[in-house]
């Protein structure tokens, strides 16, 4: 069976993706999807973003349409990357778009990620916050380290996910919608040297 999910703003507003039902895929909803975008605001437009875990790629979809540089969807799924690489071709934006066949785990660690800021959306299947939550908090850390300064990093989690377990707890924005978590934090930017 197969249902559609709407780009809601930018230059691919309207644009629909056609996804395959799978119950481990948990699309962001549009509302947050719509939260998520006005919440990084300006931090999109003309920045590297990586959708991790994409799923159907619905997030990094939408980073495109509202004008990030590029966007690498990091997927270990065969279908679900041949279906995002066919849409990239579909909407003519496959020059900014990857599809990448990986272990989110081992791109966390090994994987190119820019030296300006960039926004990184990781939306794991919800059974990975039970079974194998050591292994996100240490995703989660290492980007937190790897990551250039400025850098967002966005966490879809259950709204029954207590955020407080993520490294550094106290600096995350942790916002809800219905029963879908967004957990943000930014990596604070340099001290600026005083004038000599």
């Amino acid at each position: 069976m197969r249902y559609q999910l709407r780009i809601i703003a930018g230059a691919l507003r309207g644009r629909r993706l056609t996804v395959l039902l799978d119950p481990d895929l948990r699309p962001l909803a549009d509302r947050a999807r719509e939260a998520l975008f006005s919440i990084l605001g300006d931090a999109v437009p003309e920045r590297p973003f990586f959708d991790v875990f994409a799923g159907s790629g619905s997030v990094g979809m939408e980073a495109l349409s509202r004008g990030a540089s590029s966007v690498v969807f990091v997927e270990r799924d065969q279908k679900s990357v041949a279906a995002i690489a066919q849409h990239l071709q579909k909407f003519g934006v496959a020059a900014k778009g990857r599809a990448l066949q990986s272990d989110a785990y081992r791109w966390a660690d090994k994987g190119a990620l820019p030296a300006e800021p960039a926004n990184v959306f990781v939306g794991p299947p919800y059974q990975e916050f039970t079974n194998h939550f050591d292994a996100l908090y240490w995703l989660t850390e290492v980007l937190q380290k790897r990551l250039a300064p400025g850098s967002s990093l966005i966490v879809q989690s259950d709204s029954q996910f207590p955020a407080d377990q993520f490294p550094l707890a106290e600096q995350w924005d942790v916002r809800q919608y219905g029963r879908t978590q967004l957990a943000i934090w930014w990596k604070p930017l340099p001290p600026e040297e005083p004038p000599a």
